[in-house]
């Protein structure tokens, strides 16, 4: 092929390409349909190029004009920071706010099997006997349970209690693949052993120490856990009752809500493990590390349901913006 001859032929073109991209803020409707025509006339062309020619430097202005039209022609991508912003304020929020019916019911069914594992250990000598030996018992709540919080450096303690509540927010977060029928047993599991805790610390007259130094940090950890169940097992009943869409449908958009509440977790588990490495073994009175426990939860809570309960208004589902076309349903 003469190379010459071929540019000579398809200057114009190029050139009306580049005229085209650089007005596409004023194109008019048929200048558009121009602009891709040429695009598609210019992808060929620079395919031509590159297998027919050695000119590297015609190569590459032919594809710079082509990266510049396929800009123009397909769109710019969003900043990074827009989509960061959109998370916590509309992706995270409001998946979290959909779920909200399994968040409570799981928060309350914990807390009611802790209630009754405490108080069954706090009243029966023959459970207290079954747990451990009574030496053994009383290493664990005259020290081991306090010492636990204040054996390592704050910044080293802080690190390990977010993998390790990470790692159980995981746990629940994974089993939504397995429709979330694991997940009522994690859930009992962690509420046995802090019913059992409690019920020892309450039998031995230390039941100011259980609740000073669980409160602090353990009220939003708990409610990120509660939280994970809570979609993982509202995955799990999508594939019983995917509604009036199609079941593959529901359960892609329901597994891409599970991903955007195991990302937001991944700050709200860091908040609790500052809060569990900081605030929980320091020397504040109880009241005041109390309070600020109380308050993460409380402002956690709010942004939840402000930002969640918005943007379900607008209808919003949590998803992608440009997540797959959908088939329609009756």
């Amino acid at each position: 092929m003469d190379i010459d001859a071929f540019v000579a032929a398809s200057k114009p073109s190029w050139d009306r390409l580049d005229d085209l991209v650089r007005r596409r803020r004023t194109l008019r409707g048929a200048e558009i349909d121009e602009l891709v025509e040429l695009y598609q006339q210019a992808a060929t062309h620079l395919s031509i190029v590159r297998s027919a020619s050695t000119d590297a430097l015609l190569a590459g202005r032919l594809s710079s004009l082509v990266a510049r039209a396929r800009s123009a022609v397909t769109g710019a991508h969003s900043p990074a920071w827009r989509e960061v912003v959109r998370f916590f304020t509309v992706s995270f929020p409001v998946v979290a706010y959909r779920a909200r019916r399994w968040w409570i019911g799981a928060t309350v069914a914990s807390l009611v099997v802790a209630y009754v594992m405490g108080v069954w250990v706090a009243t029966d000598p023959a459970v207290q006997g079954v747990v451990g030996t009574p030496e053994e018992i009383r290493q664990i709540v005259e020290h081991d349970f306090a010492d636990y919080y204040s054996e390592n450096p704050a910044a080293s303690f802080a690190g390990h209690v977010w993998l390790n509540n990470a790692w159980l927010s995981m746990q629940v977060v994974v089993s939504a693949i397995l429709l979330g029928l694991p997940i009522p047993w994690i859930l009992w599991q962690n509420s046995a052993n802090v019913g059992v805790l409690g019920g020892l610390m309450h039998a031995h007259d230390r039941a100011d120490v259980f609740w000073g130094l669980i409160l602090p940090h353990g009220m939003l950890e708990l409610t990120a856990v509660f939280l994970a169940a809570a979609v993982g097992m509202r995955l799990g009943w999508t594939v019983v009752d995917p509604g009036p869409r199609r079941r593959a449908d529901a359960l892609a958009e329901q597994g891409r809500a599970v991903m955007s509440v195991a990302l937001g977790l991944v700050v709200v588990l860091f908040v609790s493990g500052l809060i569990e490495a900081g605030v929980t073994p320091s020397g504040l009175p109880t009241w005041a590390r109390i309070t600020i426990g109380a308050l993460a939860e409380a402002l956690f809570l709010t942004y939840v349901v402000v930002f969640g309960r918005r943007a379900e208004r607008r209808n919003e589902t949590g998803d992608i913006e440009r997540a797959p076309d959908l088939a329609p349903t009756a």
